[in-house]
């Protein structure tokens, strides 16, 4: 009797597994958090270098934003053809990403980790733009410029009001939100109820960087340079 190993009964065993999965099901939310918290804070990181760069970039050009665009701008001629005299100057222009080279020395910063790319432009829904697999990939930037700003070759000093002016965002905001991306399928109410989880990683007119949401993008747009 001495001589004999004591083992697990099958219950034992069952009651472990149990266990171990339940703090799995607890344990996998907490870690996607915080691996999307991280990847966040890589993206506002990247957004206050782009403006670091802006910054020099104005220095040498009389304190005049980038006369830059970006990929939604260059790529889906539809969004400015109400705005002919705009839109008549975005073939001679930098894309962002070029025009800021020299200050950034790297093309990585425009890279939000959290990029997966885009079925259909947040603020032009329900207009296709597919970029795959992310926006980055596709055309070398994961953020959006208001372009706006370089077409009337706007200064700091010129905006009312700097720190609310969006200057560059996240292309999407199911990258930092709880919703999957908008699809050119989705109806009206899909499209309200998926933007209201959306959060945009925003460089602002003063060059600082905060989260902001949807309902807080938009106040921005309205809001006159």
């Amino acid at each position: 009797m001495n001589g004999m190993k004591k083992a697990f009964t099958l219950i034992e065993l069952l009651v472990v597994i149990t266990i171990i999965a339940i703090l799995a099901a607890i344990l996998f939310p907490v870690f996607a958090r915080a691996k999307a918290a991280a990847k966040q804070t890589v993206c506002i990181s990247n957004l206050k270098q782009i403006g670091t760069a802006m910054t020099l970039y104005m220095g040498d050009n009389d304190d005049i934003f980038p006369y830059a665009v970006d990929a939604s701008d260059k790529y889906d001629p539809t969004i400015w053809a109400s705005q002919p005299t705009f839109a008549a100057q975005i073939p001679f222009m930098l894309e962002l990403p070029d025009a800021l080279l020299p200050y950034t020395k790297s093309k990585e910063i425009f890279h939000c980790p959290s990029d997966s790319g885009t079925q259909v432009l947040d603020n032009h829904y329900p207009d296709p733009f597919v970029s795959a697999p992310s926006l980055y990939a596709t055309y070398r930037s994961s953020y959006l410029f208001r372009t706006e700003i370089a077409f009337k070759f706007l200064t700091q000093d010129r905006f009312q009001l700097p720190a609310e002016v969006n200057v560059l965002f996240d292309g999407a905001g199911h990258w930092h939100g709880g919703g999957r991306g908008l699809r050119s399928s989705d109806d009206v109410g899909t499209y309200l109820d998926l933007v209201k989880t959306y959060r945009y990683s925003t460089l602002m007119g003063d060059m600082h960087v905060k989260s902001i949401t949807r309902d807080q993008l938009d106040r921005l747009w309205a809001t006159p340079l």
